[in-house]
């Protein structure tokens, strides 16, 4: 036996780079003959201007293998402490179904779908959000609900800037926020407030009349866990033609009466409590429900009910909610990312338990609380409130106070103490009745005497609720049979599955979205995320019982300082766009630091992602349109005159790098010059990041500050539309104006600053999916994967280019990691759109690649890294096939309305129905190419009219017959 393989080599430590890049090194050979190169080098050399190349590697290490990464990320995790947590304010433990755990949360069928827009490959989980949405509008007594958005704070802040768009008292700037809502989102909206240049106000809930507003928010309950009537503090908001926004919590919304009959025009919270881990934050799905009259200021994604060609009921995104990409700066919001998959869990939770389940969740934490109050004021502990639904406040003078909160750290038990002269305990769906028993042991002291069964006798005998008789329940919820059928784990085990299988994700085939980077997230990246160290810490938990969380986002900060080339980081931004608006802020911030804070000014090519424009607008700048050359390149001499023009306001650009046309600009160090000579900033959007790790960096290049979509270049899954994460990195000189928070203080920056999401450290639970990734890659792993994208999207670009044009390409005739096709010669010699070719190509069992970005007509395609020749050469073969249909169509051996484009995609009950009256072969409409055969892929409907479903806006469950297979 021979011993020629060294010990390393034994060792495999860069297994994990090898599974995670797809390509072979005889499939990488194939392409770079195809591509008429001799190496990766050469091509890189070729692609990459040779001013902005890395001149030293990455310093994050060697790579690591799956079972050395996940035993060293276990031992940091136990650095964690778990504590029985009572904080509240809005994050509570819960029970998260085991069923809805392993078939969701832990399913890629779910977490690695993108966002439903192809809605005939993503029926399921629009089923699932549309659930959301009907428990959305049930339980808050309101119209119309959107499909879930970044979190409970935010929410209120998107409330706020709806109540300015919709007030009739126009001539008001002053938004109230009532003492007694969450800390946190009193900071966010805040933070949202300043941007806009609205003023704010915080006071007693009482006196929001007393103000000139165009709206006021308000928690119910409290924040300390008071349940107020606000009906007529509702009515003399509404007196003033202003807005009324109401933070409720969910659970208590099983028993308490609805904001909508309090007389609510915007109900938001928290989806968290039902069944989604607390994960030291998020992600979590905020809810979001207000009148039909305002549906069209609604933010964030709203899920419709249309039809498809056959005439069956088919599910889409309704009044094409991805606004910010159509009206750029005058879009309502910036929002692009939901919580899609965490929106799922709570959906699924509330069809599991149905209405009854849920009610008795409610009702025993209810009785807990109930128990709990009446033991301690029992012994004559002052309370603050006569009223709760599940969190009890005591008032206590500092010596108590820190008396009881020593013993609950001594009993590893946490309340919430962030209010002076009191602390609450929040009940939550994990309690018992032996934590009953050890919270009376640790406010009271041994020897207090009370017992939890007698003191249930009491509280039912009595009938002791806490919850004032005027604002009991008294309507049916979740009628719906969705939330009335699946309550075994069988039933819930079958509804998952059908879901799933209409949904077309990343576990099927090639998901080529240009931008988006619908890259392997590979399991040993997502296993941390459920585990308890991880996955049950509360946001607001004291920091040395989340050393573990520390010292894994230390360790994660310090690599994306290295990768980007910036000085330091903020992991608190929940999305990219979240990401954009901090850093927006930074920059704003930062000349108003220097005494220039008139500098107002945004330029923004128009290439530009039509976030951009959106987000600027967000932090109250003016837009400038920088015109881009015949090559897509943003246009120097436009640039130099638009700059000098509002020099003395210019605060900054907006660049995407590579651009958002594909290629690597190679004046990009000079557009960086000639905003800093006007005293402007370099924002560069870290969208296609992907195309820069290891061989360039935005920091070198010479940008301020950049956000990272952490759910594209650095693997979290897109969840079929959110989670995500949006860091930013910045310079040292924007670095004091990162985002703080008000409960939890970051470190490194300034103290003042406020906060852009609800948690400190934004959605912390998902940090571990990068962390891995980076670890696992190391230094070399990360640049190949770069390189690799580059060679995977250049093979790409050069047999399709046989077939179609290609619209931009960069030096060499090369692209960066992706390609826009141009469909629009094809359209105009044959009348075949580009939406035709999307729809055509579910039948070859693909999503669509980007369509229509950034420019009309186009498609943008990504293959990324992680596929394979074999499936990328599979995709290829697929758009030459529907090329040669397209030729059909031109030549006229099939007429513009009757050929297999335009009735894509097909449905197994349309190829199988009796009539057939079509120039195309049935078998030929499922099966176009022989490789389809092996593993079809069915759409669940036909074409869905659009149309149809803006003309008939109908966003809540229909009935049930409609759902029949």
């Amino acid at each position: 036996m021979s011993n020629a393989k060294s010990l390393e080599q034994l060792e495999q430590k860069q297994d994990f780079i090898r599974r995670h890049i797809g390509p072979s090194p005889a499939q990488v050979s194939d392409m770079l003959a195809a591509l008429g190169v001799s190496s990766v080098e050469e091509l890189i050399g070729q692609t990459v201007p040779s001013s902005i190349r890395l001149e030293q590697g990455l310093q994050i290490g060697e790579s690591r293998t799956e079972v050395e990464t996940l035993s060293y990320l276990k031992s940091v995790a136990s650095k964690n402490k778990v504590f029985k947590s009572y904080i509240g304010q809005g994050y509570h433990p819960t029970h998260v179904p085991n069923v809805i755990l392993r078939n969701v949360l832990e399913n890629p069928g779910w977490y690695t779908a993108y966002t439903p827009y192809q809605p005939e490959i993503a029926q399921g989980r629009l089923e699932s959000l549309l659930n959301f949405q009907t428990m959305t509008m049930d339980i808050t007594g309101l119209d119309l609900a959107s499909a879930s958005l970044l979190d409970e704070s935010t929410a209120a802040a998107e409330a706020m800037a709806l109540a300015k768009r919709v007030s009739k008292a126009k001539k008001a700037n002053l938004f109230f926020i009532a003492e007694d809502v969450h800390t946190q989102t009193i900071d966010v909206v805040t933070t949202r407030a300043e941007q806009f240049g609205f003023e704010v106000v915080v006071g007693p809930a009482s006196e929001a009349a007393n103000h000139e507003i165009f709206g006021a928010l308000f928690q119910y309950p409290t924040t300390s866990g008071e349940v107020v009537d606000i009906t007529d503090i509702i009515a003399q908001v509404q007196s003033k033609k202003a807005i009324a926004c109401v933070a409720a919590d969910i659970m208590s919304l099983m028993l308490l009466k609805a904001p909508g009959k309090l007389g609510a025009d915007v109900v938001l919270g928290s989806a968290q409590r039902f069944g989604v881990p607390m994960g030291y934050g998020g992600p979590h799905a905020a809810f979001f429900a207000t009148r039909d009259a305002y549906k069209r200021s609604l933010p964030g994604r709203i899920i419709g009910v249309s039809k498809d060609r056959l005439g069956n009921d088919a599910l889409r995104m309704a009044m094409q909610t991805r606004e910010q990409h159509i009206r750029r700066e005058k879009a309502n919001s910036n929002i692009c990312t939901a919580q899609v998959l965490l929106a799922n869990m709570a959906a699924f939770y509330a069809v599991y338990h149905g209405p009854q389940g849920l009610k008795t969740i409610a009702e025993r934490i209810n009785r807990f609380a109930s128990i709990l109050a009446t033991g301690l004021k029992a012994k004559g502990v002052a309370l603050k409130h006569d009223t709760w639904f599940d969190t009890i406040t005591v008032v206590a003078d500092d010596a108590d106070k820190d008396a009881v909160v020593a013993r609950a750290v001594a009993n590893e038990v946490n309340f919430a103490i962030n209010h002076a002269g009191e602390y609450s305990i929040a009940l939550n769906e994990t309690t018992t009745r032996g934590d009953i028993a050890e919270l009376f042991d640790i406010i009271l002291g041994e020897g207090h005497g009370l017992d939890v069964a007698a003191l249930d006798s009491e509280v039912a005998a009595n009938n002791i609720t806490g919850i004032p008789a005027s604002l009991v329940r008294d309507d049916e919820v979740l009628t719906h049979d969705n939330f009335n059928s699946y309550h075994s784990e069988t039933e819930m085990l079958r509804y998952i599955k059908r879901l799933e299988n209409k949904d077309l994700a990343l576990n099927h085939s090639m998901i080529s979205l240009g931008s988006c980077t619908m890259k392997l997230n590979a399991t040993a990246e997502m296993i941390p995320v459920t585990w308890p160290e991880f996955a049950e810490l509360h946001p607001f938990c004291p920091l040395e019982q989340a050393q573990g969380y520390q010292v894994m986002m230390t360790e994660l900060h310090d690599w994306l300082v290295n990768i980007t080339g910036y000085d330091a980081v903020s992991l608190q931004p929940n999305s990219g766009a979240q990401g954009e608006y901090a850093g927006l802020i930074a920059i704003r911030k930062y000349h108003e630091s220097r005494g220039e804070g008139h500098r107002n000014v945004c330029l923004i090519p128009s290439s530009a992602h039509g976030t951009n424009p959106a987000s600027a607008q967000m932090a109250s700048m003016k837009v400038v349109v920088v015109g881009c050359d015949k090559d897509g390149n943003i246009d120097l001499d436009d640039l130099r005159a638009k700059a000098e023009d509002v020099s003395e306001n210019l605060s900054c650009i907006m660049v995407t790098y590579p651009s958002t046309h594909g290629v690597y600009e190679e004046a990009i160090r000079e557009v960086c010059d000639i905003v800093h000579q006007h005293g402007g900033q370099v924002y560069m959007d870290g969208a296609n990041m992907n195309a820069q790790v290891g061989v360039t960096s935005p920091g070198s290049i010479g940008s301020d500050v950049s956000h990272l979509n952490l759910h594209k270049t650095f693997c979290i899954p897109h969840g079929g539309g959110g989670p995500g994460v949006g860091p930013i990195g910045v310079k040292s000189h924007l670095a004091p104006f990162m985002p703080n928070h008000s409960v939890i203080k970051v470190a490194g920056t300034n103290e003042g600053n406020g906060a852009v999401s609800a948690a400190p450290y934004g959605s912390a639970a998902i940090l571990p999916i990068s962390w891995a990734y980076i670890a696992m890659m190391g230094s070399e792993g990360l640049k190949q994967a770069t390189e690799m994208a580059i060679v995977n999207a250049n093979y790409l670009t050069e047999q399709l280019s046989k077939h179609y044009p290609v619209l931009y390409r960069g030096r060499n005739d090369r692209v960066a990691h992706e390609c826009i096709i141009d469909l629009r010669p094809l359209k105009e010699a044959s009348g075949i759109t580009e939406m035709d070719v999307a729809k055509r190509l579910m039948d070859y069992g693909f999503h669509a690649p980007t369509m229509s970005f950034p420019v009309a007509g186009t498609l943008m395609i990504e293959p990324t890294e992680s596929e394979s020749k074999v499936e990328i050469d599979r995709f290829i073969e697929a758009m030459i096939s529907i090329r040669a249909e397209i030729a059909k169509v031109e030549n006229g051996e099939w007429s513009v309305e009757n050929n297999p484009l335009v009735f894509a995609p097909h449905t197994q009950a349309d190829v199988l129905g009796n009539e057939w009256d079509r120039a195309y072969d049935r078998f030929y409409a499922a099966f176009p190419v022989a490789s389809v055969a092996k593993d079809k892929f069915w759409p669940t409907v036909t074409r869905i009219d659009d149309v149809y479903g803006d003309r008939n806006l109908i966003c809540s469950c229909p009935a049930v017959e409609t759902y029949a297979e």
